[in-house]
C-alpha cells in the first residue's frame, strides 16, 4: 500500500473525508476507489459511494479476498444508510468470516455490528440482542465501541431498561470522544437527548400530561390497567395483550379508556371502531360481538359493563385505568417514527420494518404527503421518503417490535 493510500485511510479513520479525497480523488485503482467510496459515504453521497465500492470490489483480483471483503462490508454499511434493508445478509456474514480468517478482526467486528444494526432497524430485536451478545466490545477501536454501545442503549430503551440504557449511552459518549469523529459524537448526543424528551401522553379527565421515558417506565410499573396506544396493546405489569392486528378491539379499548370512569354511547363506539356515520342493526350486532371479545381479553384486569346508553370499563381491585397516547397525533405513528430519523427510506424497507404490505405503506405515505408531513425524492424504484425530524419528541416507544417490558 503506497503512502497516499495510507494517508487517505488514516484521514477516513479520523472522519476527515475531504482530506482523504484530496489524496485519492484522481485515482482509479481499486484501493483508491474503495477509499473514495467510503469518503463519499461520509459526505452523504450514498449512491455515488455505492457505485465506487462496487467498482472497487470488481477491480480487486481473486487473490485479494480481504480487500474485496472490506468492500462488501463498506457497501453493506452504505446500504444500511440508504435503508436498503431487503435481501439476505449472507454476503456480509461471509465477508466477516473472510476478514476474521485473515486476522482483520476490527473489520470483521464492523461487519457483525452492521448486521446487528440492520436487525435493529427491521424490528427483529431478539435476534439483534443475541447477535450483539457474541460481539466482544473490549478491545474495539473507539468508534466501533461507541456504535456497539449505541446499539446496546437502543435495545435497552425499547424495553424501558433506562438505567442500562443510560450506562450504555455514557460508554458510547466516552468512546465517541476518544474517536474524535464529530458525526459520531453528534449521534450520541442526539441519543442522550431522547431521555429528556416527551415520549408519550397520558390521557386524564382534566387534560393530557406529557411523559418522559422515566415517567412511562414508572407508570407501567404500577398496578394500573394501561391501554398503550404507542404499542397497540393493553395490560398491566408484565402481562400484556397485543392488539396491533386487531384494530377494532383496539379502537374500542381506547374509547372505553378515554371515557373512564364514565361510559361511551353505542353510536360513538360504532363510529370510532367501524368508521361509519350511519349505523344499522348489523353494526350493533358486530359491536356486541366485539365487546364480548374485548371482555375476554381484559378479564384479568377489568369488566366491561353494559349501561343504559352504551358500555363502561370497570377495573378490578380499585386499580386505575390509563390511556397512554403517542407524543403526537396521527394514525401512522410507527411510520412517522421510522421516517423521523432523517434517513431516506424506500417503501419496501418501511414495509419490512413495520411488518405491513408495501401497498399499505404506500397508501399511508400518500396520506402523510397530502398532509405535508413527508416528501418523496427520486422516481420509480429509486424513490425514497423523508420526513423532518420530530424536534422535541422521542419516538422510541413507537418503533416496531418493541421488547416486552421486564
Amino acid at each position: 500500500m503506497d503512502s497516499l493510500i495510507t494517508a487517505a485511510a488514516r484521514a477516513l479513520a479520523a472522519g476527515d473525508a475531504l482530506g482523504a479525497l484530496k489524496r485519492v480523488a484522481l485515482r482509479d485503482d481499486p484501493p483508491a476507489l474503495a477509499l473514495r467510496g467510503i469518503a463519499m459515504a461520509q459526505l452523504g453521497e450514498l449512491a455515488r459511494a455505492r457505485d465506487l465500492l462496487r467498482r472497487a470490489a470488481r477491480g480487486f483480483g481473486a487473490h485479494e479476498v480481504r480487500a474485496r471483503a472490506r468492500c462488501v462490508v463498506a457497501g453493506a454499511e452504505v446500504a444500511l444508510a440508504m435503508r436498503e434493508l431487503g435481501g439476505s445478509d449472507r454476503a456480509l456474514h461471509e465477508a466477516a468470516a473472510t476478514l476474521h480468517a485473515h486476522n482483520d478482526h476490527a473489520n470483521a467486528q464492523q461487519a457483525r455490528l452492521i448486521a446487528v444494526r440492520r436487525l435493529l432497524l427491521i424490528g427483529r430485536l431478539g435476534e439483534a440482542a443475541e447477535a450483539l451478545s457474541h460481539i466482544d466490545a473490549h478491545g474495539l477501536p473507539p468508534a466501533m465501541a461507541s456504535v456497539a454501545a449505541l446499539i446496546t442503549a437502543e435495545l435497552a430503551l425499547r424495553s424501558l431498561r433506562l438505567r442500562e440504557a443510560r450506562e450504555a449511552l455514557l460508554r458510547a459518549q466516552a468512546a465517541a470522544q476518544r474517536s474524535g469523529v464529530p458525526a459520531l459524537q453528534a449521534e450520541v448526543e442526539q441519543a442522550l437527548a431522547t431521555l429528556a424528551q416527551p415520549a408519550a401522553r397520558r390521557h386524564a379527565p382534566g387534560g393530557e400530561q406529557a411523559l418522559k421515558l422515566d415517567d412511562v417506565a414508572a407508570l407501567l410499573a404500577l398496578n394500573t390497567l394501561v391501554i398503550d396506544a404507542c404499542r397497540h396493546r393493553l395490560g398491566s405489569g408484565s402481562a400484556w395483550v397485543a392488539l396491533a392486528r386487531r384494530p377494532v378491539l383496539f379502537a374500542l379499548a381506547c374509547a372505553l379508556a378515554q371515557a373512564w370512569p364514565g361510559d361511551v354511547p353505542r353510536e360513538a363506539l360504532i363510529a370510532g371502531a367501524f368508521r361509519t356515520r350511519r349505523p344499522d342493526e348489523t353494526h350493533r350486532a358486530r359491536l356486541r360481538v366485539d365487546i364480548g371479545r374485548l371482555r375476554a381479553l381484559v378479564r384479568p384486569w377489568a369488566r366491561i359493563e353494559a349501561t343504559e346508553r352504551g358500555f363502561a370499563l370497570v377495573p378490578l381491585d380499585r386499580r386505575a385505568v390509563v390511556l397512554l397516547k403517542p407524543p403526537f397525533d396521527g394514525d401512522q405513528a410507527a411510520l412517522v417514527a421510522l421516517l423521523s430519523d432523517g434517513a431516506a427510506w424506500s417503501t419496501s424497507a418501511l414495509a419490512l420494518a413495520l411488518g405491513e404490505s408495501q401497498r399499505t405503506v404506500q397508501r399511508a405515505l400518500a396520506e402523510l404527503q397530502a398532509q405535508g408531513r413527508v416528501r418523496a425524492i427520486g422516481q420509480a424504484r429509486a424513490q425514497r421518503w423523508l420526513a423532518p425530524p420530530l424536534a422535541g419528541f422521542t419516538t422510541i416507544l413507537l418503533l416496531p417490535a418493541a421488547l416486552p417490558i421486564a
